[in-house]
């Protein structure tokens, strides 16, 4: 397993990206906005510098988890995400150890397989188990 990216949740995604990483990292490649109606966010990653990226995730509405989460005193940190070589083993791995998955494993922004995993199972930080593109079918 290795580390993929960092997830804030913000409530304006072209704001934070024009105030805050623009004039701070200069990132090398921005991906276009995607646009998650089951979550009900948009999503867009920078990479800021060679395979580090941040993932900044807006609320569409209030029905969404982001929405609630912006209104908790958390701030913005919203997820860790690790990427893994085969999903189905490691969501066998993580259900072994007694870990919580949040739903069904689904096709994330990358379009490769997702599963969240509860953040009271992992010290208090929502955590993103992505299989790597590589490896997906």
């Amino acid at each position: 397993m290795k580390f993929h990216h960092v997830g804030y949740a913000v409530a304006d995604i072209d704001r934070y990206l024009k105030d805050f990483l623009l004039p701070l990292f200069a990132p090398a490649r921005v991906s276009p906005v995607y646009e998650d109606p089951i979550q009900r966010v948009r999503v867009l990653f920078a990479e800021v510098s060679p395979g580090t990226l941040i993932e900044l995730v807006e609320p569409l509405d209030q029905g969404s988890p982001v929405t609630r989460f912006l209104g908790d005193a958390r701030g913005g940190l919203y997820h860790l995400c690790y990427e893994v070589a085969d999903i189905d083993a490691a969501r066998a791995w993580f259900e072994g150890l007694g870990k919580r998955v949040l739903g069904p494993t689904r096709i994330g922004a990358h379009g490769t397989p997702i599963f969240f995993l509860h953040p009271k199972d992992m010290g208090g930080v929502l955590t993103e188990i992505m299989e790597s593109p590589r490896q997906a079918h």
